[in-house]
């Protein structure tokens, strides 16, 4: 039997789960295609000095610092800042459908996984950028293409996630990156979530509610400015709080399914990519960390 006492409680005990799961659990990090002029030592440093502790990497910031330094050195910067990674694009693309150069992207991806781990990194990501045509029978392959990259990345210790872009033709809504995902069953494959490709594209805000606790690897949060959506592109996407996305509800949803990780600002307007990369961090906390308080996941 309940008693009485639990029962005048619950109510309560119910807010302060809630509230103790969100609290501290999503960090703000900041995704280096936001600052693609910089390159990648002066990218860390501005965001450094702007107070950003976590920070994603991409292959082509990585390349070009390798072109005149070493992997070593390439990490000590990361110590040095006292910065955290805790993503990174690969740089590889159609590793999720049907690709005659499958072969070759797989040994590609595998090379990536082995200097990225070096660098101390845990997950690794690919988008689904294809625009082909494609049968419901390249679904079930997509599953077990899926798990064949989840097996390359647990042997080099790491997770592998899927983002789900909204011009594909492949996966652009998150219904459908839940479905793969799932059908591919990989402990060392999961779905990544990104706020514009979610809210500029095909998807449904109750959709959120079709993700399972825990189940979201990591997060790209930005933006969506009021115009229709037929003219959205990458170029269009604002800093968290700049736009009329649902943010908060967003987030409060992703609270409510346990998701406990970065959540990664991408932006590719010119004004961010070729700016100052402390002034455009220093915007970036300050209007991404209202948003966060105000959804109370910070």
């Amino acid at each position: 039997m309940i008693s009485r006492r639990a029962i005048l409680f619950a109510p309560l005990a119910a807010i302060a789960a809630r509230e103790a799961s969100a609290a501290g659990k999503m960090t703000l990090a900041i995704h280096q295609n936001t600052s693609a002029g910089a390159g990648y030592r002066e990218s860390l440093e501005g965001w450094a000095r702007a107070g950003i502790k976590h920070v994603e990497l991409t292959a082509a910031h990585v390349d070009g610092f390798l072109k005149t330094d070493s992997l070593a050195a390439a990490r000590r910067v990361l110590t040095d800042l006292g910065l955290t990674p805790v993503s990174v694009a690969c740089g590889v693309n159609g590793l999720w459908e049907a690709n005659p150069r499958r072969a070759a992207l797989l040994d590609d991806f595998k090379k990536r996984c082995e200097m990225f781990g070096a660098l101390g990194l845990t997950r690794i990501y690919s988008p689904t950028l294809t625009t082909a045509k494609f049968t419901p029978d390249d679904y079930k392959a997509g599953a077990d293409n899926m798990r064949e990259v989840g097996e390359i990345a647990k042997q080099f210790g790491m997770t592998a996630m899927v983002e789900a872009v909204r011009s594909s033709t492949f996966i652009s809504t998150l219904p459908t990156l839940l479905d793969m995902t799932r059908r591919a069953a990989h402990p060392n494959l999961v779905p990544l979530l990104d706020f514009y490709h979610f809210w500029s594209g095909l998807n449904k805000l109750e959709d959120l509610d079709l993700i399972r606790p825990r189940e979201i690897g990591h997060v790209h949060f930005q933006d969506v400015p009021d115009l229709p959506r037929e003219l959205l592109d990458n170029t269009t996407r604002l800093i968290p709080g700049d736009g009329i996305a649902p943010l908060t509800r967003i987030l409060r949803k992703l609270a409510d399914k346990n998701y406990a990780g970065p959540l990664s600002v991408e932006l590719f307007l010119p004004r961010f990519q070729k700016g100052d990369p402390y002034e455009v961090s220093r915007e970036i906390r300050q209007k991404a960390e209202a948003v966060m308080r105000l959804a109370r996941v910070m």
